[in-house]
């Protein structure tokens, strides 16, 4: 599985999760065909609202391994990894 952090690089430098592939989102326009195809990508930003929307984008372009992370990595920092900061 990969952990796609498609947050902006102000968003980043603030927290992150470690071994994350970071794509930004303002990007993804001219990257996406870097996304791995081949096993499952859990996308994410903040709060999962961007990742939501993204995915559904991708699907439409064939790419059907893309799994939202619902909460973003606020969630993450709150149930997952509390060491991760909240902001």
């Amino acid at each position: 599985m990969v952990l796609l952090d498609i947050r902006e690089p102000q968003e980043l430098a603030i927290c992150h999760i470690k071994g994350a592939h970071h794509l930004p989102l303002s990007q993804i326009h001219t990257r996406w065909q870097e996304i791995p195809r081949e096993r499952p990508v859990v996308v994410f930003c903040h709060h999962g609202i961007r990742s939501a929307a993204l995915v559904n984008q991708l699907r439409q372009v064939g790419l059907d391994n893309l799994i939202n992370m619902i909460g973003g990595i606020d969630a993450w920092s709150r149930e997952v990894d509390p060491s991760v900061p909240v902001y």
